[in-house]
């Protein structure tokens, strides 16, 4: 009896259909899709909507804007934010392009073959190697990285990392078109950025200790085929660049056409405060080094060696590389390195344009 009450029991769990197992992935894959499809539905209903508002709210206002605008103090703003601008961003498009093209293209172990084995002799040598690589220093501190990653000493792949936003020829020629007036700028700037990348690799190499510096991560590029890495470059740092650059050109207007003539000579009359000024504004706007020749041009109140700090301080040292060294080495290193960096490129702007200047 037991036998035969069991078999239908068995027959009736064997007439259960068998759930398939695609059944839930196949159900959580038309939910993900059916997610983003959604949400790219909400960004193209989100866009035209915030256009709309947005030339909504300027049709509304355009006769107080108008009436702003007119004003001199506007007028004279307007004319240099947008000279600053017309002037820096073609050297900012070009070095952006080109760096993107040397970091994707040309593999950081070439760096490590062309260095010397001694450590003291790769310092110099890295340092001048920075010329080869034509970007701002948004790019350089990730190459950085990659030649530590490969083997490269770390004195040498931080002098490199000095070097490289300061002596490119992308920035020297924006410099000699910046200053027209004074070619020698040119060439202060380049012995100046040389003499500061070398002394601080020489000093990580006496007073640096391995537990300071964190290894660095692997780049985000990789897996990615060249042509996505190579505009992947491109637009994170035309985003980023040309971002500080905007910021760059509105402090210059604003400080020419609303700081008070008095503050700035004063300021500009006394030598010491005007190259601390400067070398304080240069960390505070983190401009990109092939765009800062020109908004230290527009300082004109100021002399040639303040403006010479402020083109050597700004690719070595500001509030995004700060960040950037920090993520990249380590916030030990950064808290360390920085104040080294800023005040050894203040004394050797000093001296530097003392004789050249």
């Amino acid at each position: 009896m037991a036998t035969t009450k069991a078999a239908p029991q068995a027959s009736q769990t064997s007439q259960v259909p068998p759930s398939s197992p695609g059944t839930d992935g196949g159900t959580e894959d038309r939910r993900t899709s059916d997610s983003r499809r959604t949400a790219e539905e909400g960004r193209h209903l989100n866009s035209p909507l915030f256009l709309t508002m947005l030339l909504l709210t300027l049709v509304l206002l355009q006769s107080p804007i108008r009436r702003a605008l007119s004003a001199p103090v506007m007028q004279s703003w307007t004319t240099v934010f947008v000279a600053v601008i017309v002037q820096a961003l073609p050297f900012l498009v070009l070095g952006v392009l080109l760096s993107a093209a040397i970091a994707v293209f040309v593999p950081p172990s070439f760096f490590a073959r062309a260095l010397p084995g001694r450590p003291a002799l790769a310092v110099p040598v890295a340092s001048a190697a920075g010329a080869v690589l034509p970007g701002c220093e948004c790019a350089s501190v990730p190459v950085a990285g990659a030649l530590v990653r490969r083997g490269v000493t770390p004195a040498a792949a931080l002098a490199f990392l000095l070097s490289a936003p300061a002596i490119n020829p992308i920035v020297l020629t924006a410099t000699a078109v910046a200053f027209p007036g004074n070619p020698e700028m040119v060439l202060a700037r380049l012995v100046a950025s040389l003499l500061v990348a070398c002394a601080m690799g020489w000093l990580w190499l006496r007073l640096g200790r391995t537990d300071w510096l964190k290894p660095p991560a692997h780049p985000s590029h990789e897996g990615q085929s060249r042509g996505e890495a190579f505009w992947g470059s491109v637009r994170h740092d035309v985003m980023h660049a040309g971002g500080f650059l905007v910021i760059g050109a509105m402090a210059a207007a604003t400080l020419k056409a609303v700081a008070p003539e008095s503050w700035l000579r004063v300021a500009a009359d006394n030598p010491v405060l005007s190259v601390l000024a400067l070398a304080v504004l240069a960390v505070v706007l983190s401009i990109c080094s092939e765009a800062d020749a020109f908004v230290a041009a527009s300082l004109s109140q100021f002399s040639l060696t303040a403006r010479l700090t402020f083109l050597v301080v700004g690719p070595m040292i500001d509030l995004k590389l700060f960040a950037m060294q920090a993520g990249t080495f380590g916030r030990a290193f950064a808290l360390r390195f920085a104040p080294a960096t800023f005040a050894l490129a203040v004394a050797v702007s000093v001296l530097t344009g003392w004789v050249i200047l």
